[in-house]
């Protein structure tokens, strides 16, 4: 889980750096103007969050591998075939999809709100790094479990594990980059920081069976 999740913070880094090293290219595809644009100190307060946040789950995962009675994984010495990658991916996806969206509307409960996930939505423009920036309840609750679970109760191997998790970073760090990269995809993100009532989901499957929909194009908001 490390690994992917180094990964992670580079590309999350390589996207706040872009204005600073391309600013042309930066300035035509980003979606905010430059005065809604985190600050230095911002930046560097959402990465001790952030790294906060992974080092403890990361030793997190490392203690339920290793003090766990069932494996979380298969560690097979051959690897998956293609066939069982799909499947599995596939199945994970749906998994997390429901997992996610369901945790993730969740915290948006008045109740909840304040304490738990009001800290994510300080960033209106968001930045690729501020994909973890949460409070350790949400983290672990909306970050970690809706991605874990689906192979713990898959008992898939340990490479498709990584190679979705790799998958879903990389979505993560794009939907939050602020940038209108892959047909726009973090619009649809940036319009729930503004809007805070629709787009919970991740791939939006659930957002259209609850109509939580919401598109940056159109304007439309849920109820």
């Amino acid at each position: 889980m490390t690994i992917a999740s180094q990964w992670k913070q580079l590309l999350s880094i390589l996207y706040v750096a872009l204005p600073f090293v391309f600013p042309k290219f930066s300035a035509r595809h980003k979606l905010h103007s430059p005065a809604k644009q985190p600050t230095p100190g911002d930046l560097w307060q959402c990465f001790i969050v952030v790294a906060r946040n992974q080092t403890i789950s990361t030793l997190l995962h490392a203690a339920m591998i290793s003090f766990s009675a069932r494996s979380l994984y298969r560690f097979d010495a051959s690897l998956p075939g293609i066939l069982e990658i799909f499947q599995h991916v596939a199945l994970a996806f749906l998994i997390h999809e429901i997992l996610f969206y369901y945790t993730y509307r969740l915290s948006h409960h008045p109740s909840l709100y304040p304490s738990i996930h009001k800290p994510h939505h300080r960033f209106v423009a968001p930045v690729a790094l501020a994909a973890q920036y949460a409070t350790m309840t949400e983290h672990l609750f909306s970050n970690v479990m809706p991605v874990q679970l689906p192979f713990m109760i898959l008992n898939a191997h340990i490479v498709t594990f990584w190679i979705f998790l790799s998958l879903e970073l990389v979505q993560t760090a794009t939907d939050h980059s602020g940038f209108d990269f892959f047909a726009g995809k973090a619009r649809d993100h940036d319009l729930h920081h503004e809007k805070s009532v629709v787009n919970f989901g991740s791939a939006g499957l659930m957002d259209w069976l609850h109509g939580t929909e919401g598109s940056s194009n159109t304007g439309s908001e849920a109820d």
